[in-house]
């Protein structure tokens, strides 16, 4: 079996969190609880690239705000 986050012919969606963290997930897995679409579908680079874009700081959110940085 073939891993579905590696198929570079499948449709893809970015995720993110309520932390600001965002994922490269599949479209033929359900998006998990605590998680919603920031991108997509779309190509499995066109994902990636806007996860490159858009997730700057790789710090949750939470700890952003908690060093009074928000």
């Amino acid at each position: 079996m073939s891993n579905p986050f590696e198929d570079e012919n499948a449709q893809y969606l970015a995720l993110v969190n309520d932390e600001g963290q965002y994922s490269l997930w599949p479209m033929s897995i359900d998006v998990p609880q605590g998680w919603s679409t920031a991108h997509g579908p779309a190509g499995r680079q066109e994902c990636l690239e806007h996860i490159e874009k858009n997730w700057t700081d790789m710090r949750p959110a939470g700890l952003v705000a908690a060093m009074g940085e928000a």
